[in-house]
């Protein structure tokens, strides 16, 4: 049988690898790829959609709650049942879907990890495919906790999943799933227990803002195990028993479900990047400037998968692919200079966060000036009887344009946007005072941050 051969291969059918596959399809070349997973990614098949899907039905739950006494009567009952089924209006016509649109521009597609042969060989369904140019888009994958019992432990995918929520969960680590999941589950009605390696939760994010987060997690009724690490977790009769290390001491809970949630890693260990002469790190496929693979040049790599140095989320994986479209379709033309990215984690109350933090300011060397309040009397709080409401801005002195911008409330996730604006446009706090916004809107109080 002939070997086949294509201009583009693409390993990954995320945002990233679609976005690529798409722009060299419609640029007339031919184009396969693959996924060894429901094509369509993580973020719209097990990722930040399906989650904003559960977390919407809780913050219906946490408005009534807020409320009850003030109109509200009684609070709503979540059925977990039906939100699943809801989630998956959402997600269940995806992967064929993709499938679809690709076969319409011509995209071959095989539905398998492929292994590298040499740089621009592949092996792939048992077939043996060659291409001009190969994309890495496979994305991340939980990481694995090498303890005893790890097989015990759930991920992402499947608390996305369960058919029913149970009594009692204990999540090991506090980032942006652990705690988004945390409260989803906990205003659900389970027992919520987390379990974090560091001091406080959402290490990356304002220790300042993070505080008032981590307080409404705890009257929310979530216990929290800080400077812990897990060291094993016991199958019992019904229950689970997780061991984790504390002040020199061990001690352990039970719950009838654990899940770890203690970060991501790059999906690469299927590729044989080696054979390919392909080079890869701790954050991923190496790659310079273009996004271009440091020691095979055929090779790109975009979205989470690439240790680029962004954030690995969806819009820079976006952003990611289209460098990578360019570069493959109009030599290396484009390099990569990604402008202030914002990131969101959606608990209830929600933060956000883009630009500097205060340490990050100080280590860079700005002269600058941090506004930091709590204003849970600002009107939007008030009105929805929401207690959390704080900020904390840093300005330049000399040139009086914000460096960053960190949020904690019940809407962050859209007032951020406008500082990205700001900050993208490298905008003034005169400028942004001398706007006029829609009052009352929770994008009006960016006014008094600054």
């Amino acid at each position: 049988m002939a070997q086949k051969e294509y201009d583009v291969f693409v390993i990954g059918t995320g945002t990233a690898g679609k976005t690529v596959a798409y722009d060299c399809a419609a640029e007339g070349m031919k184009v396969a790829i693959a996924d060894n997973r429901e094509f369509g990614g993580t973020c719209a098949n097990r990722g930040c959609d399906p989650k904003k899907v559960l977390v919407g039905i809780t913050e219906a739950m946490q408005l009534s709650e807020n409320l009850k006494g003030k109109g509200i009567v009684s609070v709503p009952k979540i059925s977990w049942k039906d939100l699943q089924k809801f989630k998956s209006t959402f997600t269940d016509a995806v992967p064929a879907a993709t499938e679809r649109d690709l076969n319409e521009v011509g995209i071959e597609m095989y539905h398998q990890s492929p292994k590298f042969l040499d740089e621009n060989t592949l092996s792939v369904e048992g077939k043996t495919v060659r291409a001009k140019k190969i994309v890495i888009a496979t994305g991340q994958k939980p990481i694995e906790l090498k303890i005893p019992g790890r097989e015990n432990l759930k991920v992402s995918d499947d608390f996305l999943n369960l058919e029913n929520l149970p009594e009692s969960i204990v999540f090991v680590g506090a980032g942006y799933i652990g705690m988004e999941f945390a409260h989803i589950a906990a205003r659900c009605g389970a027992k919520v227990t987390v379990i974090e390696f560091e001091n406080r939760p959402l290490a990356p994010f304002e220790a300042d803002i993070v505080s008032h987060l981590t307080k409404a997690s705890e009257e929310l009724g979530i216990k929290f195990i800080f400077n812990a690490e897990v060291s094993k977790v016991e199958k019992l009769q019904k229950n689970y028993r997780v061991s984790f290390k504390k002040n020199g001491k061990t001690e352990s809970i039970d719950t009838r479900m654990v899940f770890n949630t203690a970060g991501r890693a790059p999906s690469i260990d299927e590729l044989d990047l080696e054979k390919g002469n392909v080079t890869f790190e701790k954050g991923g496929i190496s790659v310079n400037e273009y996004l271009q693979n440091t020691t095979n040049k055929n090779v790109y790599a975009c979205g989470d998968v690439s240790a680029s140095g962004s954030l690995p989320l969806t819009p820079t994986s976006s952003q990611e692919a289209r460098i990578v479209s360019l570069n493959i379709r109009q030599g290396n033309s484009t390099k990569m200079d990604f402008p202030p990215v914002p990131s969101v984690v959606f608990t209830i109350p929600q933060i956000a966060a883009i630009g500097l933090t205060e340490k990050e300011a100080k280590e860079k060397g700005y002269d600058f000036v941090v506004e930091y309040k709590s204003v849970p009397k600002w009107f939007n709080a008030k009105r929805i009887k929401e207690e959390v409401y704080a900020y904390k801005t840093i300005v330049d002195k000399e040139r009086n344009i914000v460096l960053g911008a960190h949020i904690v409330a019940a809407e962050a996730g859209e007032m951020i946007n406008l500082f990205v604006l700001a900050m993208c446009g490298k905008l003034t706090t005169e400028n942004l005072k001398a706007m006029i916004f829609a009052y009352p809107t929770w994008g009006n109080d960016i006014k008094g941050m600054v």
